[in-house]
């Protein structure tokens, strides 16, 4: 994993922070590289951060300067960027968001000319260029300056898209959503508008500082509260570049993305639409997830933790539904993202065309107790192998049997291990934890 891009795009967070010199030299090594042989066209997105108006500003500086141009989306999703990128020929398109973060990070994923994220090679190249590694690119002059162009209509595009694939009407369905003070501010309740639903919405009026401020899919028991209150059908949750999606059910119990990929799969397993009857999920989905699937006869993948392994898989393997528990869920025949917005899409499409609730088409997936800990460790492969720590794992297993699971893994940005169990109480999930923790411990 590189200094600057992690899984990811840019990284605004954690170890490195966006600057608007970051910014500008990513915008004129972009054009430099795609203009190389050609007046290149690079699209730009942003969410509503504060500081996504500064660093697209910055962005579009960097892509003029060097000699190609920048079209503005203004506010949109990152699946918007990716669909305008490739359905209207420019040569790769930026997203200014830190998703499901705070307001006060920010960070760029760039998306390639066929919509997907950018080659690692790619991001390599920028990161030296940041780092004053390669020689600088030459600056355009003249007539040869680029131009930055609105192209709202881009967006608009998109919304008509969304609004073009469910094939009945939402109308007297009471659909809630929480568009996070962000990205789906702009476009979801247009496009659930438009299909005919009663929509209610909340957390629809971003301000540049309340972007995922206990709201979406991050905090989704506001839209859980709000599902009951309102007596909804519905509700959808979306984080800050709308590239997730959690559902709640009319009882406003939550349907996470576990549950949504089972229910979508069987769906279009039953219309012959699932290839190989396979999804795609990471090695994090539920124990419960997998032994639904094995009652009905669907099949699964399991990839590393990540929608860029999910997708991988996906693409080698022809398969048109894969995600992760987050609710970043990908329909390969529509998106090569994922996109939050389209996800409920398909959701309703299942309620309305099965005649039932959501929660009873959950309710075939029986959610086991999960827990999640880390450990910090100086030598995490030494701690790993430790005969303590293999024997600890061991009984674990041999205690949960059928009935449960263990998963021990490195974490790909820190000195960390993972530990998580999954019990049918959560009791039995805290012991299990517990004891493969201590183990690791007397082993430091």
């Amino acid at each position: 994993m590189g200094k600057y891009f992690g899984t990811d795009g840019f990284r605004g967070e954690a170890n490195v922070k966006l600057t608007v010199e970051h910014a500008f030299k990513v915008g004129r090594y972009l054009g430099w590289y795609y203009g190389r042989d050609h007046k290149a066209k690079i699209v730009i997105g942003k969410d509503t951060r504060r500081s996504s108006y500064m660093f697209e500003y910055a962005l579009a500086a960097g892509i003029t300067a060097s000699g190609a141009d920048a079209y503005l989306l203004h506010v949109t999703t990152t699946p918007s960027v990716s669909y305008v990128v490739r359905t209207e020929g420019f040569d790769c398109g930026i997203m200014i968001s830190a998703s499901h973060n705070p307001f006060y990070d920010n960070g760029i994923k760039v998306i390639n000319g066929l919509g997907h994220k950018l080659e690692a090679e790619v991001e390599e190249k920028i990161e030296r260029y940041i780092d004053g590694e390669v020689e600088e690119r030459p600056l355009a002059t003249g007539e040869n300056i680029g131009r930055t162009i609105d192209f709202a209509a881009g967006r608009n595009r998109y919304l008509g898209y969304l609004i073009s694939l469910p094939t009945r009407s939402f109308k007297n369905m009471r659909v809630g959503l929480d568009c996070s003070n962000g990205s789906a501010s702009a476009i979801a309740k247009s496009v659930f508008d438009a299909l005919g639903a009663k929509t209610y919405v909340i957390n629809n009026d971003p301000d540049g500082t309340n972007i995922n401020t206990n709201c979406g899919s991050t905090h989704i028991e506001a839209l859980q509260q709000f599902v009951k209150e309102k007596h909804l059908d519905v509700g959808f949750a979306y984080d800050g570049d709308a590239d997730r999606c959690l559902a709640v059910d009319e009882n406003g119990d939550v349907v996470d993305g576990d549950r949504i990929m089972y229910i979508c799969g069987k769906y279009m397993m039953e219309q012959q639409a699932l290839r190989h009857n396979t999804i795609v999920t990471t090695i994090m989905s539920n124990l419960g997830l997998y032994k639904a699937c094995d009652k009905i006869g669907m099949k699964y993948e399991k990839t590393a933790v990540g929608d860029k392994y999910v997708y991988e898989n996906m693409t080698a393997n022809g398969y048109q539904l894969g995600g992760e528990q987050s609710g970043h869920i990908i329909f390969s025949k529509h998106a090569t993202t994922g996109d939050g917005i389209l996800t409920s899409l398909k959701i309703m499409e299942v309620i309305l065309e099965k005649k039932t609730t959501l929660a009873t088409l959950a309710s075939e997936v029986k959610i086991y107790p999960q827990l999640l800990q880390n450990l910090k460790v100086s030598d995490m492969d030494a701690t790993l192998n430790h005969p303590d720590v293999v024997k600890a794992i061991a009984e674990v297993e041999e205690k949960l049997g059928s009935d449960g699971r263990v998963l021990v893994r490195k974490s790909g940005t820190e000195p960390l291990l993972r530990v998580m169990v999954e019990a049918l109480t959560d009791e039995l999930c805290e012991e299990h934890v517990l004891h493969i923790i201590n183990a690791m411990k007397g082993t430091l």
